[in-house]
């Protein structure tokens, strides 16, 4: 089958790699859709702190069954989407129902090859029917779902105010979600254009931009208090530092994305606002439940945020020019077969 391969930082091949094996609960699954995520971006950039190369990357999938184990419920010609986290079900997190942190966690397409490929076999568990959701749909669910479960840690509810730093698709997932929560919706960026279509789009209520003036714009934007949930999902340890100040006395900082540096913040600054802190990875089968009933029912505006296509072998050029040339992105999807 043909695969493409991340051989090292930089280096992405079209290959033809072995028809992958079906195991024991097992499924094979033709990939026909994948989103290229900002992992992908910092795979083939040498930035991804989990990483060994050579790698098929690709976790944002949706795709149709081939062939299913013996009383599988899963049919061959079924569309499904992929749940890309696998575990252990044996650990602390997994007894825990946290199988998103499990210790021996084997992430498609960071741990293990993923489905930047024709053809992939997964566990049956790992699989979800996307019902009436189209492929394009179906490969969008991964990327909301990890903006859906960080609303859920966050405990957001109804008027919260709440600040989102970082507006790319991972971030535009957590506004959305959080305005489905209800809350009161607001982005921060660097860039003037992701900006334009957080409002646009009716992500947001309102945009802060990060420059000199940004903690004054914070407090104009909350009558001098700060947000009552802030989430983090920029991949820049700068501003997940900074996001500590941007916090109400009583509120809540979530840690959305991960970088390989370690964290520092004041701790009396921390205490006299008497902070919670959480972290928040990956996705479980509730979230991907949520963000399938909120495209279902229309509150989640795909249309605006699947900007750019390619295919199989158009990824081998096409995602290192996005990896530089990101004007209009927010997400590339890759068509398969």
């Amino acid at each position: 089958m043909r695969a493409v391969v991340c051989q090292a930082p930089g280096e992405l091949v079209l290959e033809d790699r072995p028809e992958p094996e079906r195991g024991d609960g097992e499924v094979l699954v033709r990939v026909r859709r994948m989103g290229i995520c900002g992992t992908d971006f910092h795979i083939y950039e040498g930035s991804h702190p989990y990483l060994q190369y050579p790698r098929i990357m690709g976790h944002e999938l949706s795709g149709e069954v081939l062939e299913a184990p013996e009383g599988s419920l899963l049919e061959s010609g079924d569309t499904v989407i992929v749940n890309p986290y696998v575990s252990c079900g044996a650990c602390i997190a997994c007894r825990a129902g946290k199988p998103n942190c499990c210790v021996r966690i084997a992430v498609l397409g960071v741990h293990r090859d993923g489905g930047m490929c024709e053809r992939i076999a997964v566990p049956e568990h790992n699989l979800y029917p996307a019902g009436s959701l189209t492929l394009d749909q179906g490969a969008s669910i991964e990327f909301l779902a990890i903006g859906a479960h960080a609303v859920a840690r966050s405990g957001l509810g109804p008027g919260a105010r709440a600040l989102v730093i970082g507006a790319g698709p991972i971030g535009l997932g957590v506004a959305i979600f959080a305005g489905l929560a209800g809350g009161d919706v607001s982005i921060m960026d660097r860039e003037a254009d992701r900006l334009a279509f957080a409002l646009e789009s009716g992500i947001a209520a309102r945009v802060i931009g990060v420059g000199s003036g940004a903690a004054e714009l914070v407090l104009q934007a909350t009558d001098g208090d700060g947000f009552d949930v802030v989430f983090d999902a920029t991949g820049s340890r700068a501003s997940m530092e900074s996001a500590f100040g941007h916090v109400a006395h009583g509120g809540t900082l979530v840690l959305v994305s991960v970088v390989t540096e370690t964290i520092a913040f004041s701790d009396p600054e921390f205490h006299k606002r008497e902070m919670t802190v959480l972290g928040s990875r990956n996705a479980l089968r509730a979230d991907f439940e949520r963000v399938v009933a909120a495209i279902e029912g229309g509150r989640v505006p795909l249309q605006h945020l699947l900007t750019h296509r390619t295919s199989l072998a158009g990824a081998v050029a096409d995602l290192p020019h996005w990896a530089i040339w990101k004007d209009g992105l927010v997400k590339a999807l890759v068509e398969i077969g």
